[in-house]
């Protein structure tokens, strides 16, 4: 199904947008629409949005309620803040293993604009203020230059939904080619995982050892990364071994759901991830 990624601030009208897309699609087409949103979850926002794990948590049921329902046919509308740019990297990378095109409908609002449509809710529906604010704040606001942002709509509260131009970016638009790191290839080696584990952990190694002598802006070789786009690791900042390890972690268990019989492309996958999930 065609992913429809809807993004913006809390109570910007994600969810009314997403109602209305539905209603488009269901009058005008012959396929099912789908909308997956925190609503199904039954979660307390203020208490999801609190603790960093929960909201970890909520994220990926919501990402794999998309993956179990998402295919070439139909339509699929992820209603949620989808305000983290790595979690929508992380949904371009599903829609391109899928191979179904996607689109990114931003709700802009401003703050003052939204936290007064909060304040209009039922009482149980309501995020607290702090928990608002800072949302707002950790918000990062989607980019047509990012190939996962792109193809962007921005939406302003009075505008009418563009339902020809979204229409068209799902149904008559390629989808993003597979790569390496989204094929799924049978496992054809038990080498393949002492390769992963030993070239990830040189990896990490060269990191850990190079930030001694580096200062942030400096750019890491990797030795084994061959491709000229992902030769380097940008040092943007300090970077300890519990996170090293904890991306390493998530790139072992998403590669070996996705193996790639050319170990070779390993290297280049992992500084591809990191230089992502580092920004």
């Amino acid at each position: 199904m065609p992913l429809i990624v809807m993004c913006g601030y809390p109570c910007c009208g994600k969810t009314r947008r997403a109602e209305e897309l539905k209603d488009y699609f269901e009058k005008n087409t012959e396929r099912k629409v789908y909308v997956v949103g925190d609503g199904a979850l039954d979660v307390d926002k203020n208490s999801v949005y609190a603790d960093s794990q929960k909201e970890k948590n909520v994220r990926a049921a919501l990402k794999a309620e998309v993956e179990r329902k998402v295919n070439k046919d139909d339509v699929v509308i992820l209603d949620s803040l989808n305000y983290i740019k790595g979690y929508r990297y992380e949904l371009f990378c599903l829609i391109k293993h899928t191979q179904t095109p996607h689109c990114l409908v931003y709700c802009l609002t401003s703050g003052e604009v939204s936290s007064a449509w909060n304040s209009e809710r039922d009482t149980a529906e309501q995020y607290t203020q702090d928990i608002f604010d800072a949302l707002v704040l950790r918000f990062e606001a989607p980019d047509s230059r990012n190939r996962w942002d792109s193809p962007l709509f921005t939406i302003l509260k009075d505008d009418t939904l563009p339902y020809e131009a979204i229409s068209d970016a799902l149904f008559k638009r390629k989808a993003p080619p597979p790569n390496q790191s989204t094929q799924s290839q049978p496992l054809s080696s038990t080498n393949f995982l002492y390769e992963l584990d030993k070239i990830t952990q040189e990896v990490l190694m060269v990191i850990f050892n190079a930030q001694k002598t580096s200062v942030p802006g400096d750019l890491l070789t990797v030795p084994g990364a061959t491709e000229k786009s992902v030769l380097n690791i940008e040092l943007t900042r300090s970077i300890n071994m519990a996170e090293l390890r904890k991306l390493r972690r998530q790139f072992i268990s998403y590669t070996k759901m996705h193996p790639t019989e050319n170990t070779g492309q390993i290297s280049n996958m992992f500084v591809q991830y990191l230089n992502k999930s580092l920004r």
